[in-house]
């Protein structure tokens, strides 16, 4: 194997009919051990190493799960994504995928491992964004955004109070500790930060799920973490309610950029599939604009909403509206 390739394979997600697992293959990856620690400057250069990167275009892939073989190639970004509907049936829960990266007469350059998984069959599922959604992040402002990165480690990093209560409770929503409601954690920050949001929310004790991201960057855009397109996630969450038509879901976001556009235009195409849709309120001066996307939304096609300070306020409009018994 060539120990200067390597590839990273993401938690993926679907069922029998419809399984994705995403991933990277880079040329060079700066080797990164994270040491959790409140020094300023070792935080600094491990955020800096997860950015020392270059990504392997055009390259042979090749998945191997349960005895399937399906091959693709990466994008530009070293990017790659399997889709494929699975020969047996696959029962709920977490399932290993190997994704192998081929060389000339497809000699074996590097291999990894994944996890897909397969949600059980719940009444609800849940899409949530990340930052300051879940996580104290100041993404509308860049200086103090950058801050936060940079002075903090994955365990150090503060979620808002009661944050992880109100997900705990949804987890087993109208389910049990065995089936739990699938997550997906849908962000603006780069795939280069996976490892770094997987820790911090196991640290945090936030559910297991998949995390779609957005696309990988270099050093030199770091100061450009965390800035996408509307159309970028929109489309990233309407491909997990393609992926699952017959569940219905739960969005979380907040009113510091685009969240309460994205998902009331989602809403307003697919009501059937949305049971309610949840905003914390970031910022003041743009509660009015969210109050008025989200009562429209509620009036026209009967989602319930919340548009909320802090998260005993929504956890008491989940039990409510019976979303929490």
């Amino acid at each position: 194997m060539n120990k200067s390739v390597s590839v990273k394979v993401y938690h993926g997600y679907g069922h029998t009919h419809n399984l994705v697992v995403y991933g990277h293959v880079f040329r060079f990856k700066a080797k990164v051990k994270q040491i959790y620690s409140n020094n300023l400057f070792v935080n600094i250069f491990h955020l800096l190493k997860l950015f020392v990167l270059k990504p392997y275009p055009f390259v042979k892939v090749r998945l191997q799960f349960y005895g399937q073989t399906i091959y693709g190639h990466t994008e530009y970004d070293g990017f790659f994504k399997f889709e494929w509907r699975a020969e047996k049936e696959v029962v709920a829960g977490w399932h290993r995928v190997k994704v192998e990266v081929l060389g000339k007469s497809e000699r074996i350059l590097t291999a990894g491992e994944g996890l897909v998984y397969v949600p059980h069959i719940t009444q609800f599922a849940f899409i949530s964004d990340i930052d300051d959604t879940i996580m104290i992040s100041h993404s509308a402002t860049v200086i103090r955004r950058l801050r936060e990165l940079f002075i903090k480690n994955p365990r150090t990093r503060k979620t808002f109070r009661e944050a992880q209560k109100h997900y705990s409770l949804l987890a087993l929503s109208h389910t049990d500790a065995g089936q739990p409601n699938p997550f997906f954690y849908v962000s603006s920050s780069e795939w280069n930060l996976y490892d770094y949001l997987v820790e911090s929310f196991r640290f945090n004790r936030l559910p297991e799920g998949a995390f779609l991201l957005n696309q990988i960057k270099r050093w030199k855009d770091l100061i450009k973490t965390g800035k996408t397109g509307h159309e970028g996630k929109l489309m990233r969450v309407m491909r997990i309610l393609d992926a699952f038509p017959n569940q219905r879901f739960v969005f979380f976001g907040d009113n510091s950029q685009q969240d309460p556009a994205i998902y009331t235009t989602i809403a307003h195409k697919r009501p059937k599939n949305i049971e309610a849709i949840y905003i914390r309120n970031i910022r003041k001066e743009k509660e009015t604009e969210a109050k008025t996307l989200l009562d429209a939304l509620e009036a026209a096609q009967q989602v319930k909403t919340c548009l909320y300070n802090n998260s005993e306020e929504a956890i008491s409009h989940s039990k409510k509206i019976g979303l929490i018994l």
